[in-house]
């Protein structure tokens, strides 16, 4: 049990509603800002006096980015017994960036790339703009990878030779189930019978709840890739960088994307993360038990205040992904902004599976977290009437 105070509590709304982050500043200050994955915590104190350190010494160059790459390898082997040779990890600007470029440089415009659906809205939006097209193999009813689906998006991905690819997000935002070993393996023989290259979006990694562990996929697919980054378990979203790590048998991959012009992470971003990673241990563990502390809680809630409202608990991440059903329209994120006054993702934006849902941001106080439930129930409560 760590003796560090719960992070999810430190701050009260009126600290939050001084910030200027797009989370407290898009909408107007009746609402309830639980959408968008910035956490409502103080920085980690090992982060506070790097990036001070930083700005004392006027060290806001650019990023050698190899402290940055040992401190992960360092976390990596002790969170997860995964030993990351520091030679197959690259600095990438983040992990949108990286996944991008990964399949910019796999792949062939017009290709397609396979989504796990309801999956992040920008997995389909940013590999569409840079010329690719996107393919959804929708999750089970229960929110776990469908081998069946995913080999007939790959089968029609691949048709007369197209090279195609597969974009995993492990753990899964926003349902946050977290893919087991044999889930993994599943995917990686789907994959490789169609001879489609594999990237896993791992930035939820370090969020997972003790009754549940985390399975790279590099370990399991040693000829897949992979993207972490501190910035969503230690609320860095603001200072970019993120990681490419490769897996054993990516073969020639490194040579030919360090053959291309790429953003790499920045300054700022490098030495927060690199302070996270070595010396963020007592933050991390006390905010995961906040954490697990309130996606109880919402199950207590949903079930109080929210009738006929779907909630399973997540093994993973710190988003609560909601069912409405037909209760309050296929985007019920409308309504309950407008009428409750919280702001929430819309369930479409996460594409097939999406409709009738809402995803709320758990990263938040459980007074807040409370009255935003509140909110939405009477909102519930005044449609059944």
């Amino acid at each position: 049990m760590t003796s560090h105070p719960n992070p999810l509590t430190q701050l009260s709304l009126d600290d939050l509603r001084a910030r200027t982050s797009v989370k407290w500043r898009r909408y107007e200050p009746d609402v309830l800002p639980l959408w968008v994955a910035e956490m409502d915590v103080p920085l980690a104190e090992p982060v506070k006096r790097a990036l001070f350190e930083m700005v004392e010494r006027g060290d806001t160059g650019y990023t050698l980015g190899g402290d940055y790459v040992d401190a992960f390898t360092g976390f990596a082997a002790s969170r997860w017994g995964w030993d990351v040779p520091t030679e197959s990890v690259v600095p990438v600007a983040d992990v949108i960036t990286g996944y991008t470029d990964a399949f910019l440089t796999l792949l062939d415009p017009g290709d397609h790339v396979v989504v796990l659906s309801p999956v992040y809205g920008p997995f389909y939006s940013y590999l569409r703009q840079a010329g690719l097209r996107v393919r959804e193999a929708p999750l089970t009813e229960d929110w776990r990878p469908d081998l069946v689906a995913l080999d007939a998006a790959l089968a029609s991905a691949s048709e007369k030779g197209r090279k195609a690819g597969v974009l995993l997000c492990h753990p899964h935002n926003p349902t946050g189930s977290l893919f087991t070993a044999e889930e993994l393996r599943g995917i990686a023989d789907v994959a490789a019978a169609h001879g489609a290259a594999v990237v896993s979006d791992e930035i939820h990694a370090p969020l997972v709840y003790a009754d549940r562990e985390f399975v790279p996929y590099t370990t399991v697919d040693p000829m897949g890739l992979a993207l972490h980054s501190a910035s969503k378990t230690w609320s860095l979203p603001g200072l970019k960088g993120a990681l490419l790590i490769t897996g054993a048998e990516a073969g020639d991959f490194l040579e030919r994307y360090r053959g291309g012009t790429h953003a790499g992470a920045t300054q700022a971003g490098a030495i927060a993360q690199a302070a996270a990673y070595r010396e963020g241990a007592e933050f991390h563990e006390a905010l995961l038990l906040g954490l697990d502390e309130n996606r109880r809680l919402m199950a207590e809630l949903v079930a109080e205040h929210l009738p006929g409202v779907t909630f399973r608990m997540p093994e993973a991440t710190y988003f609560a992904w909601l069912g409405f059903g037909d209760l309050l329209g296929t985007d019920p994120s409308e309504p309950i902004l407008e009428r409750a006054r919280v702001a929430l993702n819309p369930g479409p934006w996460f594409g097939t599976g999406g409709d009738g849902h809402a995803r709320l941001n758990l990263a938040t106080s459980p007074e807040i977290i409370t009255e935003a439930v509140t909110r939405i129930g009477r909102l519930v409560r005044d449609g059944a009437e």
